[in-house]
């Protein structure tokens, strides 16, 4: 979820789409925090055509959730279940309370993103990393879950920053297998080895 420079909404609540899977074409709300902007259908599409073969089933972390797009997305298309990580109090309220209406195996987690990561114990399959835009927060969360061992063996990590981020470094045993750069961000792929 990114959070581009913007005037406040005098409309407190958006709308986040569901693309495909179970719940195809359902319209939630979304509280329209400043700057606040789902990741769009598009690139959520390029996203969930890499990840199709990997969902079924998947535990999946929405890391720096704000609307929960991703993760809906993943459970909508028959993940096992997803947790939330959201600092801001009214978003994770209606991420928690769109949980509830679509009946989904969800958990949100108010708080800071990177100290819940360093506080948690749970190892996922799949992991959305989409932090706000200009705060250099890839880099730390991949070096968190990297030194947790949060990334299942062959697990996936998918990345999202502006186009003018310098790629993280990845931790050993992480590999981008992925990447698509768009005028205004990149996105990507990242596989976690085995370990020893």
């Amino acid at each position: 979820m990114k959070r581009a420079s913007k005037a406040p909404s005098s409309n407190r609540h958006g709308q986040v789409r569901i693309i495909a899977g179970l719940w195809r074409g359902r319209k939630l709300p979304v509280y329209d925090i400043q700057g606040l902007r789902p990741t769009t259908d598009r690139n959520k599409e390029t996203l969930f055509n890499w990840l199709m073969h990997d969902l079924q089933k998947a535990h999946c972390l929405d890391v720096f959730a704000g609307s929960g797009g991703l993760g809906l997305e993943a459970l909508s298309r028959y993940a096992a279940h997803c947790d939330f990580f959201e600092k801001d109090a009214a978003a994770a309220r209606q991420l928690t309370t769109n949980l509830h209406t679509l009946n989904a195996s969800g958990q949100v987690f108010k708080g800071d993103a990177l100290s819940l990561l360093n506080s948690s114990t749970q190892a996922y399959d799949i992991i959305f990393l989409d932090p706000p835009f200009g705060q250099n927060l890839v880099q730390p969360a991949l070096d968190i879950i990297a030194q947790r061992e949060l990334i299942k063996p062959n697990g996936l990590i998918y990345i999202e920053q502006e186009s003018n981020a310098s790629l993280p470094t990845l931790p050993p045993g992480f590999h981008l297998i992925k990447q698509k750069l768009l005028s205004q961000l990149s996105f990507g792929l990242i596989e976690a080895q085995p370990r020893d």
